[in-house]
């Protein structure tokens, strides 16, 4: 293929392009630039390969820029486009492309890997973080770091707030989500920092770039917080009626067991389907990630406040 791996991880072998987004889209320039590089033929490899990263950014001139050269490359280029959603591309870019689509792992390959990561943690803190992870590696690395550790013990803290805490204030709950999205965030811009400095980039886009990888982390990170927020309602709800096996959390099944009484059964289905509806939202719209929480808040608090444990 390319030859030397070391070269390809850092982008320097000449055979390799790469094009990501700078902002938020892939402009009409950037694929210029590219159509350009792509007609110059292999200097060591057998063939050229062009990665685009961030393919669901193309903005309209940048794909019908693009479309020629993917219905006739040339015989040595290999064009790759990484997308998360097919749906905001045109339906001219897929149907030139042979459709390479990525699952997500079965709990059982997901909690494998998590005991070979982390063989100290017991069998049920393995299989909660399995369960968590909804089929993802990336999020299992990121569970086994301490600091991730931190922060989904105090997401859950908030979630029990809900109910448990007469003193439960919407604002502050939406305050420590934001908070744990914006340590991830900082994370990512420190990592995305140290990859620039193998990269020889422009000064703009290499603030860009840190600036993508931080907006990106914080995205992520929320829309985990609230499929972990919704996953420990829906627990609630599993133990209240007695199908313990089925819950996320199951290295948490004591205080489930203790707070998933009957009597919070039904307001914690309807918190819970509060919880996916605000996640489908926050995935689909760019929303204001603060104001969108407060609101959920609010909503769940009027679920859950109701129910009495006895």
């Amino acid at each position: 293929m390319l030859g030397d791996e070391g070269r390809v991880e850092r982008r320097a072998h000449p055979d390799l392009y790469v094009l990501e987004p700078l902002g938020d889209q892939i402009r009409i320039d950037s694929v210029r630039e590219l159509r350009h590089d792509l007609h110059m033929r292999p200097f060591e490899a057998d063939r050229r390969v062009y990665l685009i990263f961030g393919a669901h950014s193309l903005n309209d001139e940048a794909a019908d820029a693009l479309l020629k050269d993917l219905e006739e490359p040339p015989s040595y280029a290999v064009i790759v486009l990484v997308a998360d959603d097919l749906g905001q591309l045109p339906e001219t870019i897929p149907s030139r492309c042979q459709l390479v689509p990525f699952r997500r792992l079965s709990e059982k390959t997901v909690r494998e890997e998590v005991a070979s990561r982390a063989p100290g943690l017991s069998e049920q803190e393995q299989t909660a973080l399995a369960r968590v992870a909804a089929g993802r590696l990336d999020r299992v690395d990121r569970m086994l770091d301490p600091s991730a550790a931190k922060r989904r013990q105090a997401l859950l803290e908030v979630a029990r707030s809900v109910y448990d805490d007469p003193a439960f204030d919407p604002a502050s709950a939406a305050g420590v989500l934001m908070g744990i999205a914006a340590e991830r965030a900082g994370e990512a811009k420190a990592a995305a920092l140290d990859e620039n400095e193998q990269f020889d980039l422009p000064a703009k886009e290499a603030e860009q770039r840190v600036r993508r990888a931080g907006r990106g982390a914080e995205r992520e990170e929320l829309l985990l917080c609230l499929e972990e927020l919704g996953a420990w309602y829906r627990d609630l709800v599993v133990v209240g009626l007695g199908a313990e096996k089925a819950a996320v959390h199951v290295d948490r099944l004591d205080q489930l067991r203790e707070d998933g009484v009957r009597e919070r059964v039904p307001g914690a289905e309807a918190a819970a389907e509060a919880v996916r509806s605000t996640w489908r939202l926050f995935e689909e719209y760019q929303l204001q990630a603060g104001l969108m929480l407060e609101a959920l808040f609010v909503k769940l608090r009027r679920e859950l406040a109701g129910a009495v444990a006895v």
